[in-house]
């Protein structure tokens, strides 16, 4: 074993985290659940919506049965929901060929699973030899070996995939690989770095030129572009309308509210089929997403009566409560949670 993996090894034995649910177990399933949920999204976010999920769906076939709608209920909140709608899928391909795939190269052509998820998954449930590269493990590998540049940029992540080749030991596979994500994640963080608990230090290029702050080199900054949603609040009797998006794209399979789109308030909502009497606007909300920053503007309509009931399997009138608690985005809880205040 090469200094390097030595060093991991070790310390993950003496100082790595033990106590994270899914390292409890070999079985692919909640290792292949956590390692989705664990893209983009820090552990202590994950750990309650991992525990719900496996209490609802205990194994990959009660998952694959289930309702896509009930899976992003469960997701809810998590954010980019595009994971759980791969993840639904994904179950329903791993029914379909018997079981889990032992390969990286296998795992990654399920829907949802790159190579460093694949790479997780076929170490932590097999034992494989595979090299990870998520964002905290390019940190670990640009700070040690002193890769400059941006991790996102092609030819950066081409020298930090070779490296992490490289530096793949022979066994103590699982040790190794967990050793890397707690280091990116406990100590060689991105802002503040905790050098002296660090077990590379000694080694590290970007501490002994005094590089830590610049190593990896953050994102080149642009402009996000900006979007406005404006969204119609119908609230009659203690229940609010709501749209189902469509599969794909923005929010997809969750509920939201109706768009106002160029019309006034009464005339849109008529085409609803509601009478709407008062109508004022609530404070705008912020929402960011990865390539745009969104603008909701509200509309909060009292609904006087429903003369022509609504009747598409896409747009219900739910309680305030229960829309609360369902598949809906951010900006709809937060503000299902404001009408529930007032």
């Amino acid at each position: 074993m090469r200094d390097f993996a030595r060093r991991l090894v070790r310390w993950q034995r003496l100082h790595g985290r033990h106590d994270l649910p899914w390292q409890r177990t070999r079985d692919p399933y909640p290792i292949w659940l956590s390692e989705v949920m664990l893209q983009q999204t820090r552990v202590e976010t994950v750990l309650p919506y991992f525990e719900r999920f496996l209490a609802r769906f205990p194994d990959v076939r009660e998952l694959a049965r289930a309702p896509v709608g009930e899976v992003l209920r469960l997701w809810s909140g998590l954010g980019y929901y595009a994971r759980a709608r791969n993840l639904h899928r994904a179950a329903k391909a791993v029914i379909e060929r018997g079981g889990f795939p032992r390969s990286q190269y296998e795992l990654a052509e399920l829907p949802g699973i790159g190579r460093s998820t694949a790479a997780a998954i076929a170490a932590f449930a097999f034992g494989a030899r595979a090299a990870i590269l998520d964002g905290n493990v390019r940190r670990v590998l640009a700070r040690c070996f002193g890769v400059s540049g941006f991790p996102g940029d092609p030819a950066v992540t081409r020298a930090l995939w070779s490296r992490a080749e490289a530096e793949l030991p022979q066994h103590s596979i699982r040790g190794y690989t967990q050793g890397l994500m707690d280091l990116g994640a406990t100590v060689c963080l991105r802002a503040k770095p905790r050098c002296d608990a660090c077990p590379l230090a000694s080694r590290c290029v970007a501490l002994r030129e005094r590089r830590v702050g610049e190593i990896p080199a953050p994102r080149p900054r642009k402009q996000l572009p900006q979007r406005e949603v404006r969204w119609l609040l119908l609230v009659q009797r203690g229940r609010v309308l709501l749209e189902r998006r469509p599969p794909n794209g923005l929010w997809g399979g969750l509920w939201v509210f109706p768009q106002l789109e160029g019309r006034d308030a009464r005339s849109a909502g008529r085409s609803l089929g509601c009478e709407v009497g008062s109508a004022h606007a609530l404070p705008a909300l912020e929402h960011g997403f990865t390539h745009f920053q969104l603008t909701v503007r509200p509309l909060l309509c009292d609904v006087r009566r429903t003369p022509s009931a609504v009747r598409r399997p896409d747009r219900r009138w739910i309680d305030i409560r229960q829309a609360e608690r369902g598949a809906v985005p951010v900006p709809v809880r937060t503000l299902l949670r404001g009408l529930m205040e007032k």
